[in-house]
Order: structure tokens, then C-alpha cells, then sequence
């Protein structure tokens, strides 16, 4: 068990030995967004004094509204990732395509790519709920010092190296792993330091919480209805109690610690599901299963999925096993 109160920085250098290609650039990388990570806390924490509420005035490629905060957290990580020179390429939420960097620089031998959402549930920024960024670690598939290309994007979660989220909320957290269990860390605004605040966290093997829109209930499969009334009845230990805060990484937060199931099914509007795999999705299962819960689209296992386009799109059900497992049963029945 890890002692709390240590740094992220001391964890990270004493852990590096169960990353299994690591020679410094976990340490790195994980610096990068730890730093890009308290200065998108800063601006987060300015909204409503200065003017980044509200929209851009432009959309991203899913063609959704972007806001100010959305556009200014995909600068900042990018920013951050650039300049650091750890990564060979970045694929993010609110660009159109990936981001191949120093490909022309034969000196350039980085082995890392990553995914982010840099603002997860940013429609919530103007009413002041927490928010978030989620993030994803490959190693590259094509011979290092040649420029990156598509395959070493579209991989399937299983190959993912590290993965994580930032939320910004009441207090403003790094959670990640690296393929050997989840942990927690909390930011001390007073000196700017990540400091371990919840080791190997894990969800509970059932819950009493469901989360999911339930204004979209008309338009979900027989399966997710049947599924969402199983969760109402009262019988057992149930009703479940439904908690849905319209942020991902706060829903999820929030129910690997209590207990719960995130649901975001596809539906008669958007038939592929809202939620996308390789920025939201992916990140998002491989930590479910390092926190011994348990990810999928309904029918198979979220990591086994092999990407087909850059930001496809699929059926999301996540959280505590047992609950996931029932929800699993109605879907397939």
C-alpha cells in the first residue's frame, strides 16, 4: 500500500521501474501534463472573472460548439507536450486530425503517443460544475525517427501504456495508472504540488448509483429501458439512486469511489453513441480495470475494440463489475 503525502513527482521515480519500456519519458510525459494541468486549473478557477465563459464561436470536428475553455485547454496541453519534446505525436478532441511533431528531425527518437480531451463536460463550465481532462499514453507502432501516421493512433485500448484524468472540482485531482493499479492525486493550490491522496483506488464490485441522461430515455434500445426500470424497482437493495452530473470524468469519479454505472448507450439520434472511443472511451476503461470495475459497449469489452477512424464513436457502459455485468444481460437478452 502506498503512504499518502508523497509527491506525484516522488511516486512517479519510484514506480518507474513497473513501466515496463521506461527510460525517463513516463516521467516526463506525465510532468508535461501535470504542469499543463495546474495551468488549465488556474484558468478554470478564473471563469467569471475574466472573459473565457461562453462560446468560441467556432465548432470541432463533431461538429459541437466549442467553448473559450476548450479551445484554450487544447492549446495549453498541446503547448505544454510540444515543448517538452517527449512525445512524437498528439491526437486531440478539438483537432481535425493528429499532430505529427519534430517527424523531420532525424534526431527526434520519442516513442509516445497521446490522446486527449483536453476539457471533458465543458458545457458545464458556465454554471460552475466540475469539469475535467482525460488522457491517453501508446507507444508508437511505426519505426521510431520516421514521421507518425495513422496506425499509431488507431490502436486498440489493451495497448495502452498509461492513461488518465484530471478533474477540477471542489479540490483539483490527477488520477492515473500505468497498467499496475490506480492512484489518486490531490493539488496543494498553496504551493502548486500534486500530493498522493488516494492510493490504489477501487471501485466497488456493486454500487446504488446509476448514471445516465435519462431526457434521452425514449430514444435508448429495449435494453437499456428494461435495464434503467431494473434500476428503479424496488426490490432487494434497490432503487439505485440516479446521479448523472453531464461531465465524464465527475460522473466517473465520483462512482469508482461510491459504487455505481455510467451508461451513455447509443440511441435512435445518434446510433454509433455520443461518447468517443479513443479520447473518452479508452482512457476511461483501461482505468475502470486497473480499479477492478469493469468497461463496455453492451456486448464486448471496450479495450478489445480495434479503432477504425480517428474520432469514431461508441456505446459506453462502465463501473462497478456486478452493475456493468447486469446491465450486459438486459442488453443482450
Amino acid at each position: 500500500m502506498q503512504k499518502k503525502n508523497k509527491t506525484l513527482g516522488e511516486f512517479i521515480i519510484e514506480n518507474q521501474s513497473e513501466f515496463q519500456y521506461s527510460t525517463g519519458e513516463l516521467s516526463k510525459l506525465i510532468n508535461a501534463i501535470r504542469l499543463a494541468a495546474k495551468v488549465v486549473n488556474h484558468e478554470v478557477n478564473k471563469a467569471g472573472l475574466v472573459d473565457i465563459l461562453g462560446q468560441a464561436g467556432d465548432t470541432n470536428i463533431q461538429g459541437e460548439d466549442q467553448q473559450k475553455l476548450d479551445v484554450l485547454a487544447n492549446e495549453k496541453f498541446i503547448q505544454t507536450l510540444k515543448n517538452r519534446e517527449i512525445v512524437c505525436g498528439i491526437a486531440s478532441e478539438e483537432e481535425d486530425d493528429f499532430i505529427s511533431i519534430n517527424s523531420q528531425d532525424e534526431r527526434h527518437q520519442n516513442k509516445y503517443v497521446v490522446l486527449i480531451d483536453p476539457l471533458d463536460g465543458s458545457s458545464n463550465n458556465d454554471v460552475n460544475v466540475s469539469v475535467g481532462t482525460i488522457f491517453s499514453v501508446y507507444r508508437r507502432m511505426t519505426p521510431v525517427g520516421t514521421p507518425v501516421t495513422l496506425e499509431d493512433f488507431l490502436q486498440p485500448g489493451k495497448n495502452q501504456v498509461a492513461a488518465g484524468y484530471i478533474i477540477y472540482g471542489t479540490s483539483t485531482m490527477l488520477v492515473y495508472t500505468t497498467g499496475h493499479g490506480v492512484n489518486g492525486f490531490t493539488l496543494n493550490p498553496a504551493i502548486g504540488t500534486f500530493y498522493l491522496s488516494h492510493p490504489n483506488m477501487q471501485f466497488p464490485e456493486t454500487g446504488k448509483i446509476y448514471s445516465v441522461n435519462e431526457g434521452n430515455y425514449i430514444h435508448f434500445p429495449q435494453g437499456v429501458k428494461d435495464y434503467i426500470k431494473y434500476c428503479q424497482k424496488e426490490e432487494g437493495d434497490r432503487p439505485y439512486t440516479s446521479r448523472y452530473i453531464g461531465s465524464l470524468v465527475s460522473d466517473f469519479h465520483r462512482n469508482m469511489i461510491k459504487g455505481g454505472i455510467y451508461m451513455y448507450p447509443k440511441s435512435s439520434v445518434a446510433e454509433a453513441g455520443k461518447l468517443r472511443l479513443l479520447y473518452e472511451c479508452n482512457p476511461m476503461a483501461f482505468l475502470a480495470e486497473q480499479a477492478e470495475g469493469k468497461a463496455s459497449d453492451g456486448f464486448q469489452r471496450i479495450l478489445d475494440i480495434q479503432p477504425s477512424e480517428l474520432h469514431q464513436r461508441v456505446p459506453f457502459f462502465c463501473g462497478s463489475k456486478k452493475m456493468v455485468e447486469k446491465a450486459e444481460e438486459f442488453m443482450q437478452a
